[in-house]
């Protein structure tokens, strides 16, 4: 990185004054004095530069440096804030959890954080009561056009920053099985009145759903400011501000409570039927805390990560469906996640993937909602819909990406008028909403055959003030509002990935062959080919249209001689776990047929293929064959 003198000059003095502040030539004549006075079989002219490096990085003195002065690489005409995470401790779940051993696989925790459109992690370290989360984060106070370029931003602007550090904790289980520990919103302005530039103190972790009043664990934390603030603020000053935004957002969501219960009261007088519609105004997060469902949705743009609406709907489909279990098991409660805890975890309800997907289509520029209704089953379940600009309505379902147009039933036309079948999954919808818009059904049925989606229509749709929604629901309108992270590109290789995939399936294939007393030849050449079906597979998972299989066929029947036959078998994972996509693909008998094939020149073909997607989701398609 190359800077202009004044700047190179200023991060020079930056450098040097926060040596001086860690007395970093003191230690070194400290260990100088002792290694001459040790004498440590050096004389007087053989002590070279070399070995008293050696000395001061036997002390940690070299490491202490570096590790403070990672934060350098910065730009010195910016405000930043380093966020040290210095351990953890009361982690009573793992009160019992034994030292693992060298190279043994365990439990782990990992840290993530979120804070004005950045976003980190910490490495993963063992699950343990006391867990060596000891992690550093340099984050940019400035993000977000908030304080010129220019300036630095001083007391005074940065008081008026009430966007909070989100701090997800994820614990991976030894099968890559993940659970939210905690999910905890930081106030980092108690540094703008540390003396020193500097505060360290305890944060307790609360465990999430229906135990999100039960302590998970403490976290030590320390915040410091760099370049250090020349003047620091009154601690009343800055508990006035956090009490002044408090005391608003408490009254804004105060008048919104008071307005909702009389546009329900509304809704009800319009029919008395409404009263078992799904309605729903208000969701708990994963905190326990009652949050507007408009405001779970955002405009959400994922700049160049996904390239259009559909592969945004394939994304979301790759993220796992899984509802948040109760103590106890059995039963499943509600818990809509903010989006950090729902990437970050990997999986979620469905209203979490539909919120999500809502998001990105709006990011997309589609006219998109989220609908709340139930399934055919019966069970309550939300998805999204889309408005064209010629009137017509698509429905999307975010937990497999299918897409179903939907034409209403007209009740009213004649015995033998031709009417439309339904297409889609969904039996009732109750309400609609996104970032700025609520409206619910008071159509005569809620059925959604029969509904109509004209949403400027009041008497098929009554909707809430637009103007009522900003005040709980606009981004930063109350502290209590998660800001909306953005996405995180895929850390996976996908080749590398796909490689040592199919090399442990090739292995388990042979190992379940040696068990039948079955010798396993491999066809490479038939392996290869399996990749264009894969590619196909998944573009048409993608996109809708299928494509490339003419080639694929015509090049299968030339690689499988006269008088032989074929079998294949694709399949679909959402992991990379090979024993666990064994042990499934040797529950289809067709599957189990052909890994088990025997006869004199069978020929075997495994193929993998992994796709990477943002947040480290992945679509997984393995295709076995045989030939013989």
């Amino acid at each position: 990185m190359s800077l202009p003198p004044e700047k190179a000059s200023e991060l020079k003095k930056t450098i040097h004054d926060h040596l001086i502040k860690m007395d970093v030539h003191g230690k070194i004549r400290e260990v100088l004095s002792e290694t001459l006075k040790d004498g440590l079989g050096y004389g007087p002219h053989t002590f070279s530069e070399g070995d008293f490096l050696q000395a001061l990085q036997r002390r940690g003195i070299i490491d202490d440096v570096m590790r403070d002065l990672q934060f350098m690489d910065i730009d010195v005409a910016r405000r930043y804030l380093h966020l040290q995470v210095l351990g953890g401790k009361a982690f009573l779940d793992h009160l019992q959890e034994p030292e693992p051993l060298p190279g043994q696989v365990c439990s782990t925790f990992r840290l993530y954080l979120h804070f004005r459109n950045q976003r980190f992690q910490s490495k993963p370290v063992p699950c343990a009561c006391e867990p060596d989360l000891q992690e550093g984060f340099l984050l940019e106070v400035h993000r977000d056009g908030i304080g010129e370029g220019s300036r630095m931003a001083d007391c005074t602007t940065m008081l008026s920053i009430c966007d909070p550090v989100h701090l997800v904790l994820i614990k991976m289980d030894t099968s890559n099985e993940t659970t939210l520990v905690s999910s905890y919103f930081l106030d980092w302005r108690s540094v703008l009145s540390a003396p020193s530039g500097r505060t360290c103190f305890s944060v307790e972790l609360l465990g999430v759903g229906s135990e999100s009043k039960v302590p998970a664990g403490v976290l030590t934390i320390s915040l410091e400011l760099y370049p250090p603030l020349v003047e620091t603020l009154n601690v009343d000053i800055i508990t006035t501000q956090q009490s002044l935004e408090r005391q608003r957002s408490a009254e804004k969501e105060r008048l919104f409570l008071v307005y909702a219960k009389q546009w329900w009261r509304e809704f009800l007088e319009i029919r008395p039927s409404h009263q078992s519609k799904l309605v729903k105004i208000f969701a708990q997060d994963e905190n326990g805390v009652n949050r507007p469902v408009c405001s779970y949705v955002r405009v959400l743009r994922a700049g160049r990560l996904l390239e259009s609406p559909r592969q945004a709907a394939r994304f979301v489909s790759l993220l796992a469906d899984e509802k948040a279990p109760l103590v106890g098991g059995g039963a499943k409660q509600e818990q809509w996640c903010s989006l950090l805890a729902f990437v970050c975890r990997g999986k979620g309800d469905c209203e979490d993937h539909a919120t999500l997907l809502c998001s990105l289509l709006l990011g997309f520029g589609l006219d998109a909602y989220v609908c709340v209704g139930t399934r055919a089953k019966g069970g309550p379940h939300t998805w999204v819909l889309t408005r064209g600009t010629d009137g017509s309505i698509t429905f999307w379902e975010s937990l497999t990406a299918h897409r179903y147009l939907h034409q209403a039933i007209d009740p009213d036309a004649p015995p033998l008028a031709p009417q439309p079948k339904p297409s889609s999954p969904y039996r009732t919808v109750g309400c609609v909403f996104n970032h700025q818009s609520f409206l619910a059904n008071c159509q005569p049925t809620d059925a959604v055959p029969l509904c109509v989606f004209d949403l400027q229509n009041p008497s098929r749709w009554k909707a809430m003030s637009e103007e009522a929604l900003r005040s709980v629901c606009a981004p930063g309108s109350t502290t209590s509002l998660p800001p909306i992270p953005p996405l995180c590109a895929s850390s996976l290789e996908p080749a590398a990935a796909s490689n040592q995939l199919e090399l442990e399936m090739r292995f388990l294939v042979a190992e379940h062959r040696k068990d039948l007393e079955v010798a396993t030849v491999w066809d490479d050449h038939l392996s290869y080919l399996l990749s264009s079906a894969l590619a196909a597979y998944e573009t048409e998972r993608c996109t809708g249209v299928s494509c490339g299989n003419e080639e694929f066929q015509d090049a299968v029947r030339r690689a499988v001689p006269d008088g032989h036959t074929f079998k294949g078998f694709p399949i679909h994972f959402l992991h990379r776990n090979a024993r666990r996509a064994f042990a499934t693909c040797l529950r289809s008998q067709f599957c189990e047929e052909i890994v088990s094939c025997r006869g004199d020149h069978v020929r075997l073909a495994v193929r993998v293929r992994v796709y990477a997607y943002p947040e480290n989701a992945c679509a997984v398609w393995i295709m076995f064959m045989c030939a013989g």
